[in-house]
């Protein structure tokens, strides 16, 4: 955990927003940059190509010494012995993924201050706080949060938060200011 609290940055790589680039290209010219958080999220592969694609990503993270966490497949971040998974609302299952998986890293999306709380209460080692601004990268009912929902919700949480959601290079400075200290990136 100590890893991910210091991360910064949080990439998240999806084929769908690497202009084209593999996936495992993406990574690596991350990772050679620097980065030490990173987020596998593929939501049209079948689950066995996304299978192979997580053994394959996890053998790049342990070559730069990155933290990999699954999005939404607890069974495949076990299978390949990822740092953790983050489960969405509508995914599996907070309190039982906890208890399935104690040496994970558990994520969470939160859209609101309460759901925050909610999923710390329930044993999630972090929660994402999202969307902060305007995304086309996930068709979502919630509209952006902004950078209220920061300052809100920072001091009601013990563990660590990231944020996300339309987030570019200059927001950066601003969601810093208002206390974020992991931010989450797609494009």
């Amino acid at each position: 955990m100590q890893q991910f609290r210091n991360a910064g940055l949080y990439l998240v790589i999806t084929s769908s927003f690497t202009s084209g680039r593999p996936v495992l290209d993406v990574l690596k010219a991350a990772a050679d940059g620097g980065i030490k958080l990173v987020q596998l999220r593929e939501k049209s592969l079948s689950k066995k190509d996304l299978f192979k694609l997580a053994v394959e990503f996890r053998k790049v993270c342990d070559c730069y010494g990155v933290l990999m966490i699954m999005n939404d497949h607890i069974d495949i971040a076990l299978s390949v012995g990822a740092d953790g998974v983050h489960l969405g609302q509508d995914d599996f299952p907070l309190e039982p993924a906890v208890k399935l998986a104690p040496s994970l890293i558990i994520g969470r999306s939160t859209h609101s201050t309460e759901q925050a709380v909610e999923a710390q209460n329930l044993g999630a080692d972090y929660v994402n706080l999202g969307p902060i601004y305007p995304t086309g990268t996930k068709d979502t009912p919630v509209k952006p949060l902004g950078l209220e929902i920061i300052t809100k919700t920072a001091p009601k949480l013990s563990i660590p938060f990231t944020v996300m959601g339309g987030i570019k290079a200059r927001h950066i400075p601003e969601l810093r200011q208002h206390g974020a200290k992991i931010i989450a990136m797609v494009t």
